[in-house]
């Protein structure tokens, strides 16, 4: 098992030495935690697939450790990447571009396009300027399970297989970024977060209402199944989330709002605005899945500022391999 250790002048320099041995190590950012390995080395890429369990199609996102590395990474580069590097980096905003003739295509899953950002987390900007390149770190969980929003988490999920856990606290963030697309035609949002699709349209001048995945590069966390506990999920609504309190209750419920007197089980009751809400997510999940009962999410408001935690909740309640048209097709019933 990984130690998990401070964020010391000493255990960076520990940690940039391992990456550059091309191994693993574990760190912060202020979304959830990485798993990171040196982005210019294929064979310490590779590694990152095999600890997750990771389709080798399944691209992975490059931290960079400032804009002006951006153009090591990605050619072809339009004055809107920038106009949002300077915005929003460092920060929860992940831009897809076309990737440079250097970038290894084990990064990309093989892709023309590479996912890029600056973190906004201090440790993980200390660690990449200690390293001294860029860093691929997709979440560091095992492939379509809960992200890790502690260093704890990052340990218990993949300590096996990493060197070391560097200690940031609890992620500011609790959700993965926004990725949106600038590889060419329209710009894209390929997975909300918490640079909201307002924000982005706002700043680009331009309608983001649509997503525009058909023939999209495709980019991490957004296969129907995702972000998941091994216990069986399911989303209600209020009204139906009342009826099945009245029945049978063996289960455990993640909601906004207090436990009712009468119910016995286990209840946790997050903030009422997403920004918290989100925070707090996956270690909530965690918590539930520790039980091994089914867990009923009383589902939020559909409205925009909840659209990155609405996502993650639909992929985590998403039955394995079922098309995510299907699921968005259950909570639209479950909405009326």
């Amino acid at each position: 098992m990984a130690s998990v250790v401070p964020a010391t002048d000493e255990n960076l320099s520990r940690a940039a030495d391992i990456l550059r041995r091309g191994e693993l190590v574990c760190f912060p950012t202020e979304t959830v935690y990485g798993l990171g390995a040196d982005a210019s080395n294929p064979k310490a890429v590779r590694r990152i697939f095999r600890a997750k369990g990771r389709p080798a199609n399944h691209p992975l996102i490059v931290h960079l450790p400032g804009l002006p590395h951006l153009h090591r990474w990605a050619i072809d580069v339009p004055e809107s990447a920038l106009t949002l590097g300077r915005l929003f980096w460092p920060g929860p905003l992940t831009l897809v571009l076309r990737r440079g003739p250097r970038v290894p295509l084990e990064v990309t899953g093989g892709q023309e396009t590479v996912a890029v950002r600056v973190p906004g987390h201090p440790v993980a900007l200390r660690l990449l300027a200690e390293f001294g390149g860029a860093l691929a770190a997709p979440s560091a969980n095992r492939f379509g399970r809960l992200s890790p929003t502690l260093p704890q988490h990052a340990a218990d999920e993949l300590g096996g297989e990493v060197a070391l856990v560097l200690d940031g606290g609890p992620s500011e963030v609790g959700v993965e970024s926004t990725i949106l697309d600038l590889s060419g035609g329209p710009p894209r949002l390929l997975r909300p977060g918490a640079v909201s699709r307002e924000r982005l349209a706002e700043v680009l001048a331009c309608d983001l209402s649509s997503n525009g995945s058909e023939m999209a590069p495709r980019v991490p966390g957004t296969l129907p199944s995702h972000y998941a506990p091994n216990s069986p999920v399911e989303l209600l609504r209020a009204a139906k989330l009342s009826a099945r309190l009245s029945g049978e209750r063996s289960f455990s419920v993640l909601s906004r709002r207090p436990a009712p007197a009468e119910f016995e089980g286990k209840w946790l009751q997050l903030p009422d605005e997403p920004e918290g809400y989100a925070r707090r997510l996956y270690a909530a999940l965690r918590e539930l899945d520790q039980i091994g009962s089914p867990i009923i999410i009383d589902a939020p408001p559909r409205e925009p500022a909840w659209e990155a935690v609405n996502d993650r909740l639909l992929r985590a309640s998403a039955p394995r391999g079922q098309d995510r048209d299907v699921v968005e097709a259950r909570n639209e019933e479950e909405a009326e």
